[in-house]
């Protein structure tokens, strides 16, 4: 699979020759075989298609309206059907964006609470119980923003709705036709009241979001300069949820530099903390907070949409913070089938910090639990990975990426590698 994306890579490249990017007007599309790699789901197969509408052209590489559809299916037992749109026409002067998900993982990853204070054992994962880091998952998520601006100032607004229904259980080992011999994390957690029974098998959550944001970006899809800072409060009120009332806030920066012509440096800040005092059930703590879906979800820290390389939902806590730093580097730009296309790479590091711990009540784990599945918490250790890259611009907006990383620590795994779309940020 590796090799037929490189060659595919290759063969775009080769066969093509340099020319000046054509302005597109009307329609313009994005459409493949839904055919992509990612170390956490395995191998996908399916289909999507991006249909976007440019209009007159006049403000290409921005378009009026898109219209994202995906379904697709991992062979680790994950699957995908989602609608998205986003048009900064439909209501005059304001970003709207749709997207209804429906994700099923019948293997989702569980390592625990607070990063390294929950041991992660390789070993688990190649013996008999191969099962025990994982449980089931289906989310379904319809969500609606809207971002705007005050007048012609960088300075805007944004709020949103969204709703969350999660569906949790064991794995289904029969239906899957594994072997299944002991517990797995999930029920130990289970057992030991740490996951307790009015979350354990999920629930749903409405959320209200409102936020500023500062936005000063040349391009959304690969930003050759500018910034993007942006502070959101997401609440899901007691008015509006039965169960788990809760309130989340992330103060999120990007910033892009143009070092030379085609070459780019970017970074993401990103903290993401708790307010009050109310518990937050364990299915909502991954959950990243972020004005715009890239990908499917959102949802770490770990994999793909966080820190590259490190376990997916590896690092879990209260509140988080983690940070990419990436060069990125267009090489060649050229026409092909009069579609305007780019080749590139970067190279990134990626890190992550647990600022606030989830409360672990040992008063149910027998000593030799506590001794074998945790560690004392020791606040100040970041979780960390590099890589690199290989992407693909089609019409600027439609990007073809394939990304490797590394972690430096075994206890976050060995090495991650996702083809799919979009830069991570």
């Amino acid at each position: 699979m590796k090799k037929s994306i490189l060659v595919f890579f290759l063969f775009i490249t080769l066969t093509s020759v340099p020319a000046e990017e054509q302005l597109k007007k009307g329609f313009g599309f994005g459409a493949l075989p839904a055919i992509s790699y990612d170390s956490d789901l395995g191998f996908q197969y399916g289909a999507l298609v991006n249909l976007y509408l440019y209009g007159d052209g006049s403000h290409f590489p921005k378009y009026d309206h898109s219209i994202y559809l995906e379904l697709s299916t991992y062979t680790k037992g994950t699957t995908i059907a989602r609608f998205r749109y986003d048009s900064e026409r439909l209501i005059p002067t304001v970003r709207s964006t749709v997207d209804i998900s429906y994700v099923t993982d019948q293997m989702s990853d569980f390592y625990g609470f607070n990063g390294y204070q929950s041991v992660y054992d390789p070993a688990q994962v190649t013996n008999s119980n191969h099962l025990f880091y994982k449980y089931e998952k289906d989310m379904f998520r319809a969500k609606a923003d809207f971002q705007g601006y005050f007048g012609d100032s960088k300075l805007g607004w944004e709020a949103g709705y969204t709703f969350y229904h999660f569906k949790l259980d064991t794995v289904n080992n029969t239906r899957l036709g594994i072997t299944k011999t002991g517990e797995t994390l999930f029920e130990k957690y289970k057992n030991w009241g740490l996951i307790i029974p009015s979350e354990a098998g999920g629930g749903s959550i409405n959320y209200l979001k409102i936020g500023l944001k500062y936005d000063t970006r040349d391009q959304l899809a690969c930003p050759m300069k500018g910034i993007f800072t942006e502070a959101v409060i997401q609440t899901a009120p007691k008015l509006l949820n039965e169960t788990f009332p809760h309130t989340k806030l992330a103060i999120i920066h990007r910033q892009y530099f143009t070092l030379l012509k085609d070459l780019s440096f970017a970074y993401r800040l990103d903290y993401q903390m708790s307010l009050g005092n109310n518990p937050v059930p364990f299915y909502a703590q991954p959950l990243l907070i972020t004005s715009y879906l890239i990908a499917a979800t959102s949802q770490g820290m770990g994999g793909k949409s966080s820190m590259r390389g490190i376990l997916r939902n590896r690092v879990i806590g209260d509140n988080v913070g983690f940070g990419n730093f990436e060069f990125r580097y267009k090489f060649i730009r050229f026409k092909l089938f009069n579609q305007n296309f780019y080749t590139g790479t970067n190279v990134f590091f990626d890190t992550g910090i647990i600022l606030k711990p989830i409360d672990i009540n040992f008063a149910n784990v027998s000593p030799v639990d506590k001794s074998t599945y945790f560690n004392d918490y020791s606040a100040g250790k970041f979780h960390s990975s590099a890589g690199l890259g290989l992407k693909i611009g089609w019409n600027e907006n439609f990007i073809i990426s394939a990304d490797f990383g590394k972690a430096f620590d075994k206890q976050d795994g060995n090495t991650g590698f996702y083809i799919g779309l979009n830069y991570l940020f």
